[in-house]
């Protein structure tokens, strides 16, 4: 893992947030580019403990996507969307991610097998979900048999939402004043030395148009 981030990161980058869809929001029988053409915003959020964030760009990114559905044919006569006119589910999130991530450096993989999530995966689920995990218009009442298997996506991003997490971070740190740290044999210099580091690393994802709205919060630490 630690060598899969670091092919996320560049220019003094050395952390990648992950994201996840889980369960991938798709309605049965529907095909990848209706599904992501239905969400105004990326349908996967931020894994962090830290305050939820949108992202309206990223430096790198690797994405996963499994257990959706072949696209359908479309009908006779009926001009394709621009995402249907790929060739391939890979192709079609991969020109996804282009226009939704204009400038980055994007990788993408589909595949077909969904996620397992028979017993013993905890049953946490929505009853608004299909055993497959697929959503539906309303609720049909709990099934005996759960959930089984759910469409998931993944994703690691390099991207300005960790400029105010790591700035955060520091706060805290700094907010304890080495207590904790100096009882296990930390010395000060030490301590003050890893925030100085901790306080550059997350400048290195700083954006010159303000992508991150937080990131002035940051600036005034």
């Amino acid at each position: 893992m630690m060598h899969f981030a670091d092919s996320l990161t560049f220019s003094g980058r050395k952390v990648v947030a992950a994201w996840a869809a889980l369960p991938f929001p798709a309605f049965p029988g529907s095909s990848l580019p209706d599904t992501l053409s239905a969400h105004q915003d990326v349908p996967w959020k931020l894994l962090s403990s830290w305050r939820e964030q949108k992202v309206s760009c990223c430096f790198a990114q690797s994405v996963v996507l499994r257990g959706i559905c072949k696209e359908k044919p479309s009908s006779p006569g009926r001009p394709r969307p621009p995402l249907q006119s790929c060739e391939s589910p890979e192709q079609e999130l991969q020109q996804y991610l282009h226009a939704r991530f204009p400038g980055a450096f994007s990788t993408s993989l589909v595949l077909q097998q969904p996620c397992d999530t028979r017993p013993p995966f905890p049953q946490f689920f929505s009853p608004l979900l299909t055993s497959r995990g697929f959503l539906l218009d309303k609720a049909q009442g709990s099934s005996s048999a759960g959930v089984g298997s759910i469409p998931v996506l993944a994703a690691l991003q390099s991207s300005p939402v960790l400029r105010s997490l790591l700035a955060g971070l520091c706060r805290e740190l700094r907010a304890r004043r080495c207590r904790s740290f100096s009882t296990a044999g930390l010395e000060q210099d030490d301590f003050q030395e890893a925030l100085e580091e901790l306080q550059t690393l997350s400048q290195c994802y700083q954006t010159g148009f303000g992508a991150d709205g937080s990131e002035d919060e940051a600036d005034s630490d």
